[in-house]
């Protein structure tokens, strides 16, 4: 979503907000739970420059505060967080006073407890340096079963390494492979009857790897259900460049 063009100034320098998002229902990448999911507190809505129609869901960066002595954290520590969050532009107020995720800014809005490990709570909005990292998880991708007899939907968390899915296949014991279209966040569909066979995924990052999951859900899965499957070890991924972006307090509300 873009709104009506504005004054440029500003318009590429991330900020975040103090705003806690964890209570919203499901979230733009659709992890629900975010606990559940296995993002807990580290999260981080986008911008829409930053969000890109969903395709980044699951990346992570590593941000810490910087250049204001006021604000930031002594030491200026970084904390990692994944993106599992949509922050929607506000067209009625400008780039420089509220409208803070207007396209084509960068920015990031930091769950409440991430925010307060790399600066005071009090500020709300703080320069920053960020870089893309790649994603330490836990045990393997998981694959949540939703739909119906002929709508299958899976979503797809816990991914390492680069965390984006670009890609995805799924295969059943009387199919071949069947592409899959991004619903919306990390939810994938098509529509197929794939009920009373089991499962095997193909996933592709963002970089191009492909990594296939063989029969992750025995054929009596049902929906609601998660299935755990491999994880992306050891590829080349996510060699960002730092940037620095310097700006002057601003009161949010």
């Amino acid at each position: 979503m873009e709104c009506p063009k504005e004054s440029p100034y500003g318009c590429d320098l991330p900020r975040f907000s103090a705003k806690d998002f964890l209570a919203r229902l499901r979230g733009a990448c659709g992890y629900g739970d975010l606990h559940k999911a296995s993002y807990g507190k580290h999260s981080v809505g986008l911008s829409t420059t930053l969000f890109n129609r969903g395709t980044t869901c699951g990346a992570c960066y590593e941000i810490r505060c910087v250049d204001h002595i006021l604000w930031c954290v002594l030491g200026s520590p970084s904390v990692i967080v994944t993106a599992t969050d949509f922050c929607p532009p506000n067209c009625g107020l400008s780039v420089d006073y509220g409208g803070w995720c207007n396209f084509p800014r960068q920015h990031f809005e930091l769950s409440q407890p991430a925010f307060s490990e790399i600066a005071k709570t009090k500020a709300d909005i703080i320069p920053v340096q960020y870089k893309r990292v790649k994603c330490e998880r836990s045990g393997g991708m998981k694959f949540t079963m939703s739909g119906s007899s002929h709508f299958y939907q899976v979503l797809i968390t816990n991914v390492g390494q680069e965390g984006e899915v670009f890609t995805v296949k799924v295969k059943g014991s009387r199919t071949g492979w069947i592409p899959m279209a991004r619903n919306w966040g990390m939810n994938w569909h098509c529509n197929v009857n794939l009920q009373h066979q089991p499962l095997s995924f193909e996933v592709t990052s963002s970089t191009g790897k492909t990594l296939a999951s063989y029969n992750v859900a025995p054929s009596n899965w049902q929906f609601g259900q998660t299935f755990q499957g491999k994880q992306p070890f050891h590829l080349s991924c996510c060699q960002y460049s730092k940037l620095l972006l310097k700006i002057n307090r601003t009161n949010h509300h």
